[in-house]
Order: C-alpha cells, then sequence, then structure tokens
C-alpha cells in the first residue's frame, strides 16, 4: 500500500492517513468504523480503485486510533467526526467527495453532511450503524455492565466477535443532540446506497433503511448481500461494493 502520512493538526494531536492526489476534483473519502484502523482490506482496495479510475482518495484514522496520535478511550463522536472535517479540508480542500462510511463511518459521514454538504456529491454506507452507541450497545448491555460504565467510567464489553473498551464519556456524547442524524431529513439529490451483509449480527439491516429515509430527495439503493458478515471485506464483497461506487459516480452531478 502506498505510504501513510502524518496531518499534525495541534502540538500535541497528529492524524495517520493515506491520499491519492488526482487532477480531477472527485475524492473518494473513507472513514472506517468504530476501532478500526486503515491497514485493512477496506482501504487498500479503495485506493487501488481510486487510482484505476484517476480519482483522488483520502482514508484516515482518528484520533486514538491505529497509529494516530491520543488515547482511544478519551475520544468520542464528537472528536472523531471532528478529525475527519479537518483532515477533508486540509488534504481534499474544497474538491468534490463521494463519502463511504463503514459501521461508525456512515455515522461520521452523516455528520458530515452537517459542516460540508456541498462538497458531498455521494454517500455509500457499509453495515452503517448511526447513533449505534445508545441504539444498539446500550440497550444490549447489562444492568451490570451499565452500573460499571456508569460507576467506573470505563467497560471491556464484547459484541458480535468484537471487544471494546467502552468509557461512559463516549456514551453520553453519543447521545448529544449534535449527534443525532436519523432525526434530520437531507433533501439533497444525490446517489445514496446502503450495503449491509444479511448475517450481520452486529448492526441490524434497518440501521441501513433508516439512513435511507432521511434522504428525502437522493437517487436511493439498498444492497442486501447473501451471507454477507458486517465487515464485508472479501474480495467478493469488494467487488460488490465497488460495483456500486461505479454507479455512484456514473450518477453524481
Amino acid at each position: 500500500m502506498k505510504k501513510f502520512k502524518f496531518l499534525k493538526i495541534s502540538k500535541t494531536k497528529k492524524l495517520r492517513y493515506i491520499s491519492n492526489y488526482y487532477k480531477k476534483n472527485l475524492y473518494i473519502i473513507f472513514l472506517p468504523g468504530f476501532a478500526s484502523d486503515i491497514e485493512g482490506d477496506k482501504p487498500k482496495r479503495f485506493l487501488n480503485y481510486a487510482k484505476k479510475n484517476k480519482l483522488g482518495f483520502l482514508a484516515l484514522e482518528y484520533s486514538g486510533y491505529g497509529k494516530s496520535s491520543g488515547e482511544f478511550t478519551k475520544g468520542n463522536i464528537s472528536t472523531w467526526a471532528n478529525d475527519a472535517k479537518r483532515t477533508i479540508k486540509s488534504i481534499v480542500k474544497k474538491n468534490d467527495i463521494i463519502l463511504i462510511g463503514s459501521s461508525m463511518g456512515a455515522w461520521i459521514s452523516l455528520l458530515l453532511f452537517k459542516s460540508i454538504k456541498k462538497q458531498i456529491k455521494g454517500f455509500v454506507g457499509i453495515g452503517s450503524a448511526p447513533e449505534f452507541l445508545t441504539r444498539i450497545m446500550w440497550k444490549k448491555f447489562s444492568k451490570k455492565t451499565k452500573s460499571e460504565i456508569i460507576k467506573k467510567g470505563i467497560c471491556k464489553i464484547k459484541n458480535g466477535g468484537y471487544e471494546y473498551l467502552i468509557t461512559n464519556q463516549l456514551i453520553k456524547d453519543g447521545r448529544k443532540k449534535q449527534n443525532k442524524v436519523l432525526n434530520v431529513k437531507i433533501p439533497m439529490k444525490i446517489p445514496v446506497t446502503m450495503v449491509h451483509g444479511q448475517k450481520d449480527e452486529v448492526v441490524p439491516i434497518k440501521y441501513s433503511r433508516e439512513v435511507l429515509k432521511i434522504f428525502s430527495k437522493a437517487k436511493k439503493k439498498l444492497n442486501i448481500i447473501k451471507k454477507g458478515d458486517h465487515s464485508l471485506s472479501s474480495k467478493k464483497n469488494l467487488n460488490i461494493i465497488c460495483k456500486e461506487l461505479d454507479n455512484i459516480i456514473k450518477n453524481t452531478n
């Protein structure tokens, strides 16, 4: 994979990213999921897709993720959305973008519609998990787990084969009005596609459907991949997602 770079956004904060510059003014932006880095199969495949199609590309690690500076347990949705916005503004500047949000990355993508919507020309969600902290995680937690998070401020939990450190400040931040995305319509005439695994045990398919509902004027599509899991990182599944990207690009204004 192309060499990783670091963006210094303060005296103590650096974010790791990977990018591809091309003279055309359309960039593909990949926003990873909760506790994920940019060394996996998805960013690698989308970078190669961008190169092949002569498009710009950017993928980043939020603060506390991967090799970016900061502590994961001190981050939250507000912090990570701001990381994405600042990195896009610095690297992509005012060029047009197509967002690809994986799991939590779809939540971050929807928050970006509040700040840089004029640049967004298309959106692909992969196993979209908007507002998952309260709508999915917190509801599944036992009384014991909830009590530990509230009293100790942190707890290690397992969800669908994944293990995470969950903090009370993270949950509280996810409840903030500014981070709610499913109660506000987005009346943009852009192509929007949700891709979801039929066998996703982490995030129910209904959340991809809910995302599509908030786009009142978009050209919308839901692609449910048979036997697909939450990650959708296999070669076969990534081929399907790239075909959806082809359609998104064809339908951009």
